[in-house]
């Protein structure tokens, strides 16, 4: 296993950069944004154990916004501090998805790098919402399941896989959406392992998919016990089902019409992106866009078709599974019975597309010499570029948001 340390010192640095850039003038603005409208209120209710609040997530997300306010306080400090270091958690797990995944550093460091640079993770990294969360269990876990194929000894990968189990469940204990991605996992495992003994030394599948679903499930439950503590009409454990069919009607009631409503087939163009703020605050005109940088959606896009060819043509295992677990991210929203959707939705399809870049520039490494150095420094420009559309800096006006808005349905 010597050949795992090897990374740790550079996705040690990469999460360092990552964690100093989301935390820069993280308090900036100085009042809540967006769904912090919702969210850190319900924080705030659930810190002093007062009463259900919120009731259509569950409970993970806002414990630890709640938790992060009582080690930072009641200010933009304490809102949004949990969620920097959930955004350094995805692009350290990006990096070692690809790492596992293809034991390549220099692979890894550009995937975890187009994370970075990708401002739907930037944006996601300084506001006090249930998605980064999400997300950071999400990846970590993924990452996780890698580790456990990786082990040497079966001791190594039961405990690596009911790891993955936790994390997931501590996924769906933030927000439902988490849910698809045990399937997939149990649904990878047994794709993977075909013909492959030595992968998860050698777990029996049945077992290993029990003990996935067991180690989830109970995670799930678990973190609802705050609400069990409630002062006010406090979680029973003969109520904790029929709370979840309360839970369900209030994600699927049907909604009015929002001004930043958008279909989930438009999502991967970057056609609607979300204002999250543009107005006057902290004595000057600021603005916070929603947006994935285009090199990375747009380019992902392409490597999700090439990711694709590269897996039905030449058998390539890391690019082919790129491509369809971003496949598989947006098709779900497909089922999933929303009446309105979002843009922030596509969270975490935007996070494997940079994996996708990354693995399919790697497989053509021969042909594609120096794309993937050009792909980050697009990225980068485009990053410093969109900067003061992203972090919330003083603007010159109210009509500024013209010089970054490529298309009317940015606006």
């Amino acid at each position: 296993m010597r050949s795992l340390a090897r990374p740790l010192p550079v996705a040690a640095a990469i999460g360092l950069v990552a964690q100093m850039l989301f935390s820069w003038r993280l308090t900036v603005p100085h009042q809540l944004v967006f769904d912090e409208v919702h969210y850190v209120p319900a924080a705030r209710i659930l810190s002093g154990l007062i009463g259900p609040t919120n009731i259509e997530h569950p409970l993970l997300g806002k414990t630890l916004i709640a938790a992060s306010m009582r080690l930072f306080g009641d200010d933009p400090l304490g809102w949004r501090a949990a969620s920097t270091l959930a955004g350094t958690a995805v692009v350290v797990g990006v990096f070692a998805i690809l790492w596992l995944g293809l034991g390549r550093l220099r692979t890894a460091t550009i995937g975890a790098l187009l994370t970075l640079l990708n401002f739907t993770v930037f944006v996601q990294a300084r506001i006090a919402m249930l998605d980064g969360f999400m997300a950071a269990f999400v990846v970590t876990g993924l990452a996780t399941f890698l580790w456990s194929m990786r082990a040497e000894t079966t001791g190594a990968a039961w405990r690596r896989w009911i790891a993955g189990g936790v994390l997931l469940g501590l996924a769906v204990g933030t927000k439902w959406t988490a849910l698809p991605y045990l399937a997939l996992v149990g649904a990878g495992f047994l794709w993977l392992r075909r013909g492959r003994p030595d992968r998860w030394a050698g777990l029996p599948a049945l077992p290993a998919l029990v003990v996935l679903g067991a180690a989830s499930t109970l995670t799930y439950a678990a973190t609802f016990w705050p609400a069990f503590l409630y002062t006010n009409d406090p979680m029973t454990l003969a109520r904790l089902i029929p709370f979840q069919l309360d839970m369900y009607r209030q994600q699927t009631q049907v909604l009015p019409p929002h001004t930043y409503q958008s279909a989930w087939y438009s999502w991967p163009f970057d056609y609607r992106p979300i204002w999250y703020l543009y107005e006057r605050a902290d004595d000057a005109q600021r603005g916070i866009l929603l947006l994935g940088n285009p090199v990375v959606m747009w380019g992902g896009l392409v490597a999700v078709i090439a990711g694709l060819w590269a897996g039905g043509r030449d058998r390539a295992v890391a690019p082919g599974l790129a491509a369809l677990l971003w496949i598989a991210s947006v098709a779900m929203w497909a089922v999933i019975p929303k009446s309105l959707g979002f843009y922030y939705y596509y969270y975490l399809s935007s996070i494997w597309l940079a994996v996708a870049l990354a693995a399919v520039v790697d497989h053509w490494r021969r042909r594609l010499t120096y794309w993937d150095e050009g792909l980050l420094l697009a990225a980068a420009v485009l990053f410093v570029h969109f900067f003061p559309i992203l972090a919330a800096t003083a603007l010159s006006g109210p009509g500024a948001f013209h010089r970054w808005t490529w298309f009317a349905s940015w606006i």
